[in-house]
C-alpha cells in the first residue's frame, strides 16, 4: 500500500540535490508550484485556446485558462476536506504537510490542460491524423513502434508532463522544476501509449519514460505491471480528475445556455435533477428566497450551477474517503464521479448525454474543429518538411520563424519532429490561424 509520508514530497524535479529550507519563506514548496505555474507563459497562453466553444465574441464563454482556474478552485475545496479527515489517520507521521493538499491539487489542476494543442480535442486529432493518414506517414520507418504510437495518438496529458519537465533550448534543467508530488498529481494515466488499445489515453511519451519512472520511484507509487509498464495513480490524481469532470460538464451546460443552445427550462431541469425535493428541502427553500430577489435568468442559472458544484464537491470528498484504502492500495477502479449516489449519478449522466447530443455536435463547435484540422494539418506538414529539408532558402526562412527553444535543426529525425509537435501544440488558436494565413499568403 502506498504511504502518504512518501507521496507528499517537497523535492523538486531537476533540483534533487538542493537543500530545502521549509522555514525560510511564508510560502511552502507546493504554494511555490502554484505561483510558478500561474505566472508562466504556457499558462497565460491558455486564454487563447479553445475549451469547447469558439473563442468569445459578444458572449464570453470558457477558454482553457478560465476552465483551469475553476478546476483549481474546485480541486482545492475537495482536497482541503480530505486533508481534514486525514488528520485522524495515525499512520501518517508528518501531518503538517496535509495542510498543503489543497495547494498541491490546485497546482496540478492549473496545469492539467497546459499540454493541449489549439482547437481543443480537434487539435489532438489533427496532429494524430497527420501521422496516421497525412504527409507524416512517410516517417513511419524512422521511428520505433512506441514512438510511432505516441505520434499517431497525440495525447495532451502526456504533452503536459513533457512541457513541465523537458529541458527546452536555453531553459533550465528540470523544466518548471516542480515538486515530484505536483507532477505525479497531474499524471492521470500512469502508463505508456498502447497499454490499452480499447482506451488509447496514456500519461507520458517515450521521450519522458525515464522522467515518469523517476517520479514513480521517488514517491513509491505502486507498480502494477513491468511489461507493459503500468503504475497505480497517485491518490491526488482522483481529486484533480473529479474537479475537471465537475467543471467540464456543469460549466458547459451554463455556457450552452448563454449561447442559446439550451433553453431556460432544459438548463433548470438539468441542474435541479441533482436535488431531491425531500432530502434537499433546505436547498429548495434557499432557491425560492434567492429567486425572489434575483430575476436575471443568467444569474439564476449561475446560482443553480454553484449549488450543484458545491454538492458534488461534498459528495466526491465522501467517495474519496470511503475508498481511501483501495486508492492507496492501487486497486480502486474508475473515477470518483463513477461512485456518486444514484440520484446525483443519474443527473451527471444526463448532463453528459445532452452535452454529446446538443453541445459537442453543435454547428459552432464542428466549425472550429474543421478549422483546427486544416490549420494544424498544414502547419505540421510545412514544418516537418522544413526540418527534414532544411537546406533550401524557403525552409530556412520558415524555420527562422520558430523560437530558439525548439531544436529543429539538430538531433535525430524523431527529436526534430518531436520539436515540431512541441512548437505546434504550444500555439494558441489565434497564433496558429495567423501563421497559417501568413504561410499560405492569405492575409496579403
Amino acid at each position: 500500500m502506498m504511504q502518504w509520508d512518501h507521496l507528499l514530497s517537497p523535492v523538486r524535479y531537476g533540483l534533487e540535490q538542493r537543500v530545502i529550507d521549509t522555514t525560510a519563506d511564508a510560502r511552502s514548496q507546493f504554494q511555490r508550484d502554484f505561483d510558478r505555474i500561474i505566472f508562466s507563459s504556457p499558462f497565460r497562453r491558455l486564454q487563447n485556446k479553445t475549451q469547447v466553444f469558439p473563442l468569445p465574441g459578444s458572449v464570453f464563454v470558457h477558454n482553457r485558462l478560465t476552465h483551469s482556474l475553476e478546476v483549481a478552485s474546485v480541486g482545492r475545496s475537495i482536497a482541503n476536506k480530505v486533508a481534514l479527515s486525514l488528520q485522524q489517520y495515525e499512520a501518517i507521521r508528518n501531518k503538517e504537510v496535509l495542510n498543503e493538499l489543497g495547494s498541491i491539487v490546485a497546482a496540478a489542476c492549473l496545469c492539467h490542460d497546459m499540454g493541449n494543442p489549439p482547437f481543443g480535442h480537434a487539435g489532438e486529432d489533427a496532429i494524430s491524423k497527420f501521422f496516421r493518414e497525412g504527409a507524416g506517414h512517410q516517417f513511419r520507418d524512422a521511428f520505433t513502434q512506441e514512438q510511432w504510437l505516441d505520434l499517431t495518438n497525440f495525447e495532451g496529458n502526456a504533452n503536459a508532463l513533457r512541457l513541465l519537465t523537458h529541458q527546452f533550448g536555453g531553459r533550465r534543467r528540470g523544466g518548471f522544476a516542480l515538486t515530484y508530488t505536483t507532477l505525479a498529481s497531474l499524471i492521470k494515466y500512469p502508463f505508456a501509449s498502447g497499454w490499452n488499445p480499447q482506451k488509447p489515453k496514456y500519461g507520458f511519451f517515450q521521450s519522458e519514460r525515464e522522467t515518469f519512472l523517476k517520479i514513480a520511484r521517488q514517491l513509491d507509487l505502486k507498480q502494477i505491471e513491468q511489461n507493459p509498464l503500468r503504475y497505480a495513480r497517485h491518490p491526488l490524481v482522483y481529486i484533480v480528475e473529479a474537479a475537471d469532470d465537475i467543471c467540464y460538464e456543469i460549466m458547459d451546460i451554463e455556457d450552452a445556455h448563454k449561447l442559446n443552445i439550451l433553453d431556460r427550462e432544459q438548463t433548470f431541469n438539468l441542474m435541479l435533477n441533482f436535488f431531491d425535493p425531500h432530502q434537499d428541502a433546505g436547498f429548495y427553500e434557499r432557491k425560492e428566497e434567492v429567486f425572489r430577489e434575483v430575476t436575471d435568468i443568467n444569474e439564476r442559472v449561475a446560482y443553480l450551477r454553484a449549488s450543484v458544484i458545491n454538492k458534488l464537491v461534498d459528495l466526491t470528498y465522501h467517495v474519496f474517503m470511503k475508498h481511501h484504502d483501495q486508492i492507496l492500495a492501487g486497486t480502486f477502479q474508475g473515477s470518483l464521479i463513477d461512485y456518486l449516489p444514484e440520484r446525483e449519478g443519474k443527473a451527471f449522466d444526463a448532463c453528459k448525454k445532452l452535452a454529446v447530443s446538443q453541445i459537442y455536435n453543435h454547428r459552432s463547435v464542428v466549425k472550429i474543429e474543421l478549422t483546427g484540422f486544416n490549420v494544424l494539418g498544414t502547419l505540421m506538414e510545412e514544418f516537418t518538411y522544413a526540418v527534414i529539408h532544411s537546406d533550401s532558402q524557403y525552409t530556412r526562412k520558415l524555420l527562422s520563424l520558430v523560437p530558439q527553444q525548439y531544436t529543429l535543426r539538430t538531433g535525430s529525425t524523431y527529436e526534430r519532429i518531436r520539436s515540431v509537435v512541441d512548437f505546434v501544440s504550444g500555439m494558441t488558436d489565434l497564433y496558429a490561424v495567423d501563421l497559417y494565413k501568413d504561410i499560405r499568403g492569405i492575409r496579403i
